[in-house]
């Protein structure tokens, strides 16, 4: 999501069209890719503006510092805070000009970018070149361990930011990229080591969020953790374990208001009482319906005409811990454990088909996305499985798969495991953890071992984003710790196309590499089934999956 989780970034490449990334997919009730579908009931009305709505929300895994924040919980409420140089259409996620006025380039490698006057952060002060500059080199820095720094390794001068060793004992070269240059308060000038044909699609990512300069003149102050200074329509008001409350930025230049006046992420560590409260219109907007209402449609009758579907780009995955040598040393057996996932028949049973079985790494939604990329392994074929289950060897010992269980994953991962103790014969069961921070914690310390699910939320619509983020070497969203010097290549040379087609293509074939030395296994991409309560109109999801808090209004 976003950041269910993130990478290293070579250079991109090829603007897409449409957009979204995810977790899962399609359902009988979606419009076309691009658009908000919704089913029970017109949720439209006039918009009015004023009043306060909650919706469904999690526990942030880090600080809400921009750069340091790389999974939906927190990116959520930075969504609504933040403002960058380019704004995603929340129809059909197209980057359109933010703070930007514009961004130059001849040559794919020198960019002049110049920003609107009148921007100014929550506390005020103005929004400038500099904020951007001095910004982005802080979270660069090596020695600030931020997870989304390597959105910064295209700029050229990024390396001499970066830690010679892991713990970072010695201090990096420089606290500057060469690359950047602040040329004026409202003009600055990136360059990059190689050719990015879609640097400016990924400006767009809350990575590239402008610092103000209060943070950076103290930023291991505590307080920017809870209540960040931002230039987006909304502000932190108040962060506590239970809910995460933004009201309107009232200094907020910007082309993307919302109408109400405030919005109050409720966290729930459990799918069901957030349903319940949705239904007694005790929480206004939600976003993730329980499993067990999906069935036979239930939640369509519990919600009396107040639901809608929303195809987006989420993907959902199982990766395998690269500390488990069975698993790691063993393409053979992982190959034959995705081949007995039987995807169609979870999508259809648990998901009442508002997830649709994967073929490949790579949402379908995007510009570039191809058919059947993961091949036989994501057939489901018992027999076959049970082959080249025996040939790899087996699984010694008992395979767990690592859950959170304030995310609804416990039908279809007791499914999986179902499966494979019945048709293979190997010892399988469940690793709940209390929420998702808890298991992102325990994914990033590399403590968990065996499978753990996985998911994928676009964080710039490109096909390029579904794949070096999770698996170029060194990605800090390469929770399996893949390398592969050939698909590094590949990936390098797709950034340095300039044609959007070219580029596809080489992202294509690297993609492709993948089904060799699997590094996951793909489940199903996703339509979100979302509902609202009787208080609010205009709900609808973006493209990314999110809750659109420019348009939801209060009735």
């Amino acid at each position: 999501m976003r950041r269910m989780s993130p990478l290293i970034a070579l250079s991109l490449a090829g603007l897409m069209a449409l957009s979204a990334c995810g977790e899962d997919v399609a359902a009988k009730d979606d419009s076309a890719a691009g658009s908000s579908a919704t089913g029970g009931s017109n949720n439209s009305a006039p918009a009015k503006d004023g009043g306060s709505i909650t919706v469904r929300g999690c526990t942030p895994q880090n600080p809400l510092i921009p750069s340091n924040t790389n999974e939906t919980c927190g990116g959520n409420v930075l969504d609504a805070v933040t403002a960058r140089l380019i704004h995603y259409n929340s129809d059909t996620a197209k980057p359109e000009m933010d703070i930007a006025e514009s961004i130059e380039t001849k040559d794919n490698q020198n960019f002049t970018v110049k920003i609107k006057p009148g921007y100014k952060f929550s506390d005020g002060t103005e929004v400038k070149a500099k904020n951007f500059v001095d910004g982005w080199n802080w979270a660069a820095y090596g020695p600030n361990a931020q997870q989304s720094g390597y959105f910064f390794e295209p700029i050229e001068g990024y390396a001499d930011e970066q830690c010679d060793d892991e713990a970072c004992k010695t201090k990096p070269k420089s606290t500057a990229m060469s690359g950047l240059k602040v040329v004026d308060d409202h003009t600055f000038t990136i360059k990059t080591t190689e050719k990015v044909s879609n640097l400016e699609v990924r400006l767009g990512y809350t990575a590239f969020a402008p610092l103000p300069d209060a943070f950076l003149k103290d930023p291991t102050a505590k307080k920017w953790e809870k209540m960040p200074i931002s230039a987006g329509p909304y502000k932190v008001t108040e962060n506590t374990a239970t809910a995460i409350t933004v009201s309107k930025n009232d200094h907020y230049a910007g082309n993307y208001k919302g109408h109400v006046d405030k919005v109050t992420f409720k966290i729930y560590n459990d799918a069901s009482p957030a349903y319940n409260d949705t239904i007694a219109n005790h929480l206004d907007v939600n976003a993730l319906i329980p499993t067990d209402q999906l069935t036979n449609d239930q939640w369509k009758n519990d919600l009396a005409n107040r639901w809608g579907i929303r195809q987006s780009g989420v993907t959902q995955t199982l990766t395998y811990s690269g500390k488990d040598k069975q698993l790691a040393d063993n393409k053979d057996l992982v190959k034959a454990l995705a081949m007995d996932i039987d995807r169609e028949t979870i999508t259809k049973q648990i998901f009442a088909s508002s997830r649709t079985p994967a073929d490949g790494w790579v949402s379908p939604v995007v510009d570039g996305y191809k058919k059947d990329q993961c091949g036989e392994m994501c057939k489901y074929d018992k027999d076959k499985a049970l082959e080249l289950y025996k040939k790899s060897g087996g699984y010694k010992g008992v395979l767990t798969i690592a859950v959170n269980g304030d995310g609804d994953h416990k039908a279809w991962s007791q499914a999986i495991c179902n499966g494979w103790k019945n048709d293979l014969g190997l010892k399988c069961q469940l690793k709940v953890t209390p929420d998702f921070k808890t298991l992102r914690d325990m994914v990033n310390k590399r403590s968990v071992d065996g499978f753990f699910r996985t998911g994928w939320q676009m964080d710039y619509p490109s096909i390029e984003n579904f794949l070096t983020p999770m698996y170029a070497t060194g990605a800090s969203s390469n929770d399996n710790d893949y390398s592969n010097k050939a698909f590094d290549a590949k990936l390098k040379e797709a950034a340095a196309a300039t044609d959007s087609q070219q580029a596809n293509k080489l992202y294509q074939e690297a993609e492709k590499m993948l089904a060799d030395t699997p590094p996951t296994v793909p489940l199903w991409t996703t339509s979100i089934p979302f509902a609202w309560s009787d208080k609010v109109a205009n709900v609808k999801l973006t493209p990314f999956g999110s809750i659109d808090l420019q348009s939801v209004s209060v009735k």
